[in-house]
């Protein structure tokens, strides 16, 4: 499963999602004027990696269902 290259891809796209949540919560933490302003990009940039994560995961599982010949 590891030599999969989606399941590479779709594990590279979760740790940008931890990434960019890692720098919301820091720059959150720092406050001042840097979270007043990427506070609401960085939390669009997670909801769009999130989205994207997402669909790479049920991408996987479905092409691993229909190779695998369940369901």
């Amino acid at each position: 499963m590891a030599q999969d290259p989606l399941f590479i891809v779709m594990a590279i796209a979760m740790l940008a999602v931890v990434g960019i949540l890692l720098f919301g919560i820091g720059s959150f933490a720092k406050g001042g004027d840097f979270n007043k302003k990427y506070a609401n990009k960085a939390m669009r940039w997670r909801i769009a990696a999130q989205f994207i994560a997402v669909l790479l995961i049920l991408l996987f599982v479905f092409v691993r269902r229909q190779t695998t010949g369940e369901g």
